[in-house]
């Protein structure tokens, strides 16, 4: 284990009340630490060496936080960075994450909290005031899920390898999301993964968890639409025994679970407004207070949230909290659809066969033949990467071979009519027209009306020809006098005395 002299901490504040109890505070705590009263003061320090980390207050008397954050991002510096903000003021925060920072405090500071973000920020064992692991001693486990109060949240230790290996394709669009995995990985800021149901969304989640310096700590998985509405604060934060019938004991909650590590947050946008409230409360106070309790206790958590969604949309409609939304939507990730990165479909299909066929002992795995190939990029895949999973999983257990044909995938001809017809409903642009050849009648600009005119013109000619006899007239048209009647009528033809007359309005 490392110890605390072996990092060495800058702290940045012109007020020298709250720079020396910073010092001390982390001088008590084992750190190497170093002041400064301004941006060029902290910048005379780091142009003389590294740092592990920079604690810096936000307004400074030459420039602010952010100057010297981008400083150190332009000059390509690892130093970890931790901006303390003035209390209320959500966009500074927000905006220090966006530009790089690991994380932020609000004033007055809980100097408790203070040691667990920078032991945090260091990767130390036991941030946050939980037991955990050492360094490299997790292993892998499975993913807790948003269930029914009986099933108690275990803690999961995940390992640092899987997730982005597990991200097949080379196409721009995933390259896109891989890069910004490996950004934000290395700070706090609250990211949210947008895209449609069957993309990957927790793999990227996990993915950001694996490579940030929480990756030995829990990475716990909640989804926020199966959990019933009135479990929903004893899940997240836990109660007390007692709190309601048949809390027999004390329990945590999600967020106790996931202590030191990743709460990941799937469908965000399927929590109601009640709980969206006390959600918003847990991630500005960095505290949780179980369901029977009377005080809060502090948290140490990274929230990574998750919708298929248009969240903008739902804040418009007044479904979702804006200022919920502005917390979590620090870091957006897009996640392609299936039917966006056609080309990784040959390299996706080769890393689930490969995995089918490792899970099921079947080596070497089955193959695509090329024209099953040709017929899923075919297809529009609406469930995306999970829905050809399944497929893949059927073709397997159906074909007899090591090659997986057309025939094994179960795809019938009717969803390829379903796409075609979709193909067939976007609007075309009118080629500009032409003028008509000497001699052809030109076209009508109302066909509509065109062709009620020579309807109308028909019908006079054939009651005239037949004496004004409807029933003759219609007969000769192949009408019975009921359908006579009602053209007659739509189109404002009337026998009269002397002969047919027609309503001037219908013309």
């Amino acid at each position: 284990m490392t110890s605390a002299s072996h990092y060495s901490l800058l702290v940045v504040d012109d007020e020298p009340d709250l720079r020396t109890l910073y010092e001390l505070t982390l001088l008590r705590e084992g750190y190497d630490v170093e002041t400064a009263a301004s941006v060029e003061d902290a910048w005379a320090r780091l142009r003389d060496r590294t740092y592990s980390a920079v604690i810096s207050d936000m307004r400074l008397p030459d420039g602010s936080g952010l100057d010297l954050l981008r400083r150190l991002e332009e000059a390509g510096r690892r130093e970890k960075t931790i901006v303390i903000t003035a209390f209320g003021s959500p966009e500074n925060a927000v905006e220090a994450l966006k530009a790089g920072a690991y994380d932020y405090l609000t004033k007055p500071v809980d100097l408790k909290q203070f040691r667990s973000v920078i032991a945090s920020a260091l990767g130390r064992p036991n941030a946050g005031g939980g037991a955990s692991a050492a360094p490299g001693s997790a292993a892998p486990g499975p993913t807790v899920r948003g269930a029914g109060r009986s099933a108690a949240p275990v803690i999961v230790l995940t390992g640092s390898s899987g997730a982005l290996d597990r991200m097949a394709g080379q196409s721009a669009a995933m390259g896109q999301v891989r890069g910004l995995i490996e950004k934000v990985a290395r700070s706090m800021a609250p990211v949210l993964v947008s895209g449609e149901s069957g993309t990957g969304k927790e793999l990227v989640a996990r993915a950001i968890h694996e490579g940030s310096a929480r990756r030995a700590q829990p990475f716990i998985a909640v989804n926020c639409g199966a959990i019933p509405e009135q479990l929903l604060e004893a899940e997240f934060f836990g109660y007390r025994k007692g709190a309601f019938t048949g809390a027999a004991e004390d329990r945590e909650g999600f967020f106790q679970a996931a202590r030191g590590g990743t709460l990941f947050l799937d469908e965000i946008g399927d929590l109601p407004l009640a709980m969206q409230s006390k959600l918003l409360r847990v991630i500005q106070e960095r505290a949780v207070r179980p369901v029977g309790a009377v005080s809060e206790s502090p948290v140490d958590v990274r929230i990574i949230s998750a919708t298929h969604k248009d969240l903008g949309a739902e804040v418009q409609a007044g479904r979702f909290r804006q200022d919920l939304y502005y917390r979590l939507n620090v870091i957006q990730i897009r996640v392609p659809s299936l039917r966006e990165r056609l080309e990784d479909l040959p390299a996706i299909c080769e890393r689930v066969l490969e995995r089918i066929a490792q899970d099921a002992g079947v080596w070497p795995p089955p193959r695509l033949a090329p024209e099953a190939l040709a017929r899923l990029a075919r297809y529009a895949f609406p469930g995306n990467v999970r829905e050809l999973e399944n497929l893949l999983h059927r073709a397997v257990a159906l074909t007899d071979s090591e090659w997986i044909d057309e025939s094994d995938l179960g795809l019938p001809d009717a969803v390829f009519a379903d796409s075609l017809a979709q193909e067939l409903e976007t609007p075309v642009t009118a080629a500009p027209a032409t003028p008509p050849a000497p001699g052809e009648p030109p076209l009508p600009s109302d066909l509509a009306a065109y062709l009620d005119a020579v309807e109308r013109d028909i019908l006079i000619r054939a009651l005239e020809k037949h004496r004004f006899n409807r029933t003759a007239a219609g007969a000769s048209l192949g009408l019975s006098l009921r359908q006579m009647r009602y053209r007659m009528a739509r189109l404002g033809v009337m026998v009269a005395e002397h002969g047919v007359t027609v309503d001037p309005d219908e013309t």
